[in-house]
């Protein structure tokens, strides 16, 4: 429990930096270049659906706070395993990250998605401010969902202790 406490303290630092980033880039979108979260990126060939900017800030928040959270929670959360290399240990943190970054931009996409029976109320969400920016909701929302599940695969995989070797000595010759 006490290092599901820390995870969480040190996610919640990871929810800032993901938050700030996703206003960061939405933000240099729009001033920069003009582009809406909405607006297209690319469409799926040969499906009706697309990815839009929102899914590209998306990913720049996830891969920033992805890199922070391996950090805090190495030298913090989990101190007492032995440690691999820095780079050995971030590959498999940043794998059970994208399964939460698959999870937290579904959730992402059926809040921002007007015709999805959980879509974020546009009469509410409208936009109209920073504290009534659907893109924004829909990102603190979605990484609290994908919480227990980064959770659970950090605690089972990327933070695991090491697998020791037994040392079999045999018996001296005579």
């Amino acid at each position: 429990m006490r290092q599901f406490l820390m995870f969480g303290v040190v996610g919640g630092s990871g929810t800032i930096v993901n938050l700030a980033v996703i206003y960061l880039t939405k933000k240099a979108a729009e001033l920069g270049w003009g582009i809406s979260e909405h607006e297209v990126f690319f469409s799926i060939v040969g499906t009706p659906w697309n990815v839009r900017w929102y899914h590209v800030f998306m990913i720049i928040a996830f891969l920033a706070a992805n890199t922070w959270n391996y950090q805090l929670n190495r030298s913090w959360t989990f101190r007492g395993i032995a440690k691999r290399s820095w780079w050995r240990g971030f590959f498999p943190f940043l794998a059970s990250g994208l399964v939460s970054l698959v999870v937290s931009t579904f959730v992402a996409t059926l809040l921002m998605n007007p015709t999805s029976p959980i879509a974020l109320p546009e009469d509410i969400f409208d936009d109209s401010s920073g504290l009534r920016t659907k893109f924004y909701w829909a990102s603190a929302i979605s990484i609290i969902v994908a919480m227990p599940v980064n959770f659970a695969i950090n605690k089972l995989w990327a933070f695991r202790k090491p697998k020791t070797t037994a040392i079999v000595q045999e018996p001296p010759y005579r």
